[in-house]
């Protein structure tokens, strides 16, 4: 047997969702007459209170386009040092914006309003603007930790006080609503703008939905087409998030439900240093030495279970979809067993 838990983009679309979009509608979207793209953008906003969406390849690119909407050349985002906007969408915020970034220290990826109001610059010719704040819910680097909703409301009452931008990564932002309790109504209200994806824990093989209101994503668009997001007979893939979005939100709680169980076998392990707080789907763990992190994952590999190194000692274990309850079971035993050479 077989499991993956590199990450959860691995997942393949479920049957019910192949038949879902070979029956979509079409158009062509940059005419705006994709009646599938155009129902996913409307519900995925509506979902998040807000008034419009924009269908796009990839959460890097709704990441990217929200950037370059708020801010202009030689202003300053905001982030966590361990964003995905700063780490792993290949300095799209200097190539692309031509924006500096604060990159700010934090309690397993989440940043406090206290060190966003002390990071903000004053107004003076040697510093950058300070225009927009990023925060990530769940923060990947985190190992999938999650914001409290008050927290989030100190940050939208600081960027408002100083005339900010707020921007949410919502990469896995349903997975931080079913962790932490809150609606993605409630969420939604205090940004001004999220990236949300599908192709991570909804399952879906593409896309993510940038949200805001109409005036925002009037100016994405342009954006978008600039960067050659515009997209013709794209309702076929935006039929998959559309399933995703109806079909697959509840199921995150078995993906949570067995990342928690896979913490409690890993925390048994002798060769474990330690590991991250669970909090969703995302389990991150440092290896002791004289082990390191690649050794691990070629070990655990050669036994059936894939999984990626995050950093020399850190290891990560996702789960999604695909992973099904007897390839957990499978997983857990393997693990139990396990003793590194």
């Amino acid at each position: 047997m077989q499991v993956d838990f590199r990450s959860d983009t691995v997942t393949q679309p479920t049957e019910a969702m192949k038949d879902f979009m070979y029956n979509a509608p079409l158009g062509d979207d940059v005419f705006g007459e994709d009646p599938s793209i155009s129902e996913l953008e409307m519900e995925t906003a509506n979902r998040f209170n807000h008034e419009a969406g924009l269908f796009c390849p990839s959460g890097t690119m709704t990441n990217q386009i929200a950037l370059a909407v708020h801010t202009r050349p030689r202003e300053e985002v905001i982030c966590h040092k361990n964003s995905h906007i700063y780490l792993y969408e290949g300095g799209g915020p200097a190539f692309l914006s031509s924006v500096s970034l604060r990159l700010l220290e934090g309690d397993m990826g989440r940043i406090s309003a206290e060190a966003v109001e002390e990071n903000i610059n004053p107004e003076n010719v040697h510093f950058p603007r300070t225009r927009l704040v990023s925060l990530e819910n769940t923060m990947n680097k985190g190992g999938g930790s999650c914001y409290d909703l008050e927290e989030i409301k100190k940050i939208r009452s600081i960027t408002q006080k100083h005339g900010l931008f707020l921007h949410l990564d919502g990469a896995r932002v349903f997975n931080a609503c079913l962790a932490k309790g809150y609606s993605t109504q409630d969420l939604g209200k205090e940004f001004d703008s999220i990236s949300i994806c599908f192709s991570k824990g909804l399952g879906a093989p593409v896309g993510s939905v940038l949200v805001g209101s109409r005036a925002f994503i009037h100016e994405a668009r342009r954006v978008r087409k600039v960067l050659g997001g515009g997209m013709r007979q794209g309702g076929i893939l935006a039929s998959a998030a559309l399933y995703a979005l109806n079909h697959h939100v509840d199921r995150l709680a078995d993906d949570h439900r067995r990342a928690k169980e896979m913490e409690a076998t890993l925390k048994n392990c002798s060769w474990i240093q330690s590991i991250y707080p669970v909090e969703t789907n995302i389990i991150i763990f440092e290896v002791m030495a004289p082990q390191n992190g690649a050794g691990i994952i070629e070990q655990l590999a050669a036994l059936g279970i894939r999984c990626a190194g995050f950093g020399k000692m850190h290891v990560r274990f996702v789960y999604h979809l695909d992973v099904s309850e007897e390839q957990h079971q499978f997983a857990m035993n393997v693990i139990q067993n396990f003793q590194p050479q």
